[in-house]
């Protein structure tokens, strides 16, 4: 359920921007593939709010379903509540793993999970203790991630906060006509343009139990607002507005799905999940290591915070450069670079116009004469510097950060000619005046 969707309502002429992104399913670890639903609805919802929009950033937990039967009846034979202590999510993730292998040719253990789904949507009290602990534990460690990627949510909702209603959404299908039944006794809509159940959406199950997507459609019913997820579940957005558009809620034509592509290669060599905690630690290792081997490096009060900034600036731009829906292919080296394309490239440029504004102070206050920035170099800056609102523009209306970022790395090598071409030291005093004068003000992106 990686994925970003966002609902758009104009009120009082503000808009506001509901965006929903990263939807883990609780008790399981972020592995590599929830980094780009998370920064991705990361930079729709800074991109909108620094327009001038109202923002909700909100996280839709995967905090329902059969995956919790399945936890919950494997925890009562595989768990361990001195593990449970010792590395939480770590230990429910192995659970999780063992019930599914044994699920897999166990009927026994596969009506168990039923039955414990059946027992948690009926709100028994042990089977909701259960589950209120799994859920807490998991959003704190998820909380620790996100701070780490400078990302914060308004409102941590899920799943289970509209289990409820996901059966009055079944009695609104039902009546009005849209519910029929398959012939496996589940309970589906006919989304066909005929009516002829050749394009059908499952939301109920045989034994009355309800769906993610039975879930996900009571939440928009509820809430006029939406989820995330990559370009492999198009088909199962495009239900879910059709669904909300047949009960009558025109609204949702508001509502965009922003798809996305595969990261390919982040698995280990054994096929092996990639956790995201894993995937930072290595981008500040091996940025760390970069930068103890760099004759540029400067002496750091806090070289390990420095090299996670760095290195996770790093792991955004590479995901960030092409187009969102396209797959790409993770590079450490590449992406790790101090020259090219690169966040580290970025960082190092931004560091360098710090730098040099920290050793000209004052000159924001002094007057200067334009006419002196001839240089074609200098031109070129201020040419591409007017192009920024235009980016911004077209950033905000397809909703890539593509635009913006390349736009910056263009910014990036400009500058870099700069540098090169343009030294402040040794030049009369007025055209140094101009130069530190364009140097701060590119800085500060006026």
């Amino acid at each position: 359920q990686d994925n970003v969707v966002e609902h758009i309502s104009a009120a009082r002429g503000i808009i506001n921007f509901k965006v929903n992104r990263n939807s883990p399913n609780i008790a399981k670890k972020f592995h590599a593939g929830h980094l780009r639903s998370t920064i991705i609805g990361n930079f729709i919802a800074n991109l909108k709010q620094s327009l001038g929009n109202d923002v909700i950033r909100m996280n839709y937990l995967g905090d329902w379903g059969m995956q919790f039967g399945l936890l919950g009846a494997g925890f009562g034979q595989f768990g361990s509540p001195e593990k449970l202590k010792q590395n939480p999510l770590q230990h429910l993730f192995e659970v999780y793993v063992r019930v599914n292998k044994e699920a897999e040719n166990n009927e026994d253990m596969k009506q168990a999970a039923r039955d414990f789904f059946r027992q948690l949507e009926q709100h028994e009290s042990h089977v909701v203790s259960l589950w209120q602990q799994f859920r807490d534990i998991t959003v704190k460690e998820y909380q620790d991630i996100y701070e780490r990627l400078g990302v914060h949510f308004d409102v941590y909702s899920g799943e289970s906060f509209h289990q409820d209603q996901a059966q009055e959404v079944v009695q609104q299908l039902q009546s009005r006509g849209l519910l029929k039944t398959s012939e496996k006794g589940t309970g589906v809509v006919d989304l066909s343009p005929n009516r002829d159940m050749t394009n059908v959406c499952t939301v109920l199950r045989s034994d009355g139990t309800t769906l993610y997507i039975t879930r996900l459609v009571s939440k928009n019913c509820d809430r006029h607002k939406m989820v995330k997820t990559d370009k492999s579940q198009e088909n199962h957005f495009s239900q879910l507005f059709q669904i909300l558009l047949a009960m009558g809620h025109s609204w949702a034509d508001g509502c965009r799905h922003v798809s996305f592509g595969l990261v390919q290669g982040m698995k280990t060599r054994a096929g092996e999940v990639v956790f995201l905690e894993d995937v930072l630690d290595e981008a500040r290792a091996r940025m760390l290591n970069n930068m103890s081997q760099s004759n540029t490096t400067k002496e750091l009060e806090n070289p390990e915070d420095t090299a996670e900034k760095v290195g996770i600036s790093a792991l955004i731009i590479q995901d960030f450069k092409g187009p969102l829906q396209s797959d790409y292919k993770f590079n450490w080296d590449r992406m790790l670079q101090a020259q090219g394309d690169t966040g580290v490239f970025l960082q190092y440029t931004h560091a360098r116009l710090c730098s040099l504004k920290q050793t000209n102070k004052g000159v924001e206050a002094v007057a200067f004469d334009p006419s002196l920035l001839s240089e074609q170099t200098c031109t070129a800056i201020l040419q591409h510097l007017l192009r920024y609102d235009e980016v911004l523009y077209q950033s905000a209306q397809d909703l890539q950060p593509k635009h913006l970022v390349n736009f910056l790395l263009k910014l990036c090598h400009l500058i870099a000619s700069a540098h090169r071409e343009l030294p402040v030291k040794g030049s009369p005093e007025a055209v140094a005046q101009v130069q530190r004068k364009q140097t701060n003000r590119i800085r500060a992106g006026r």
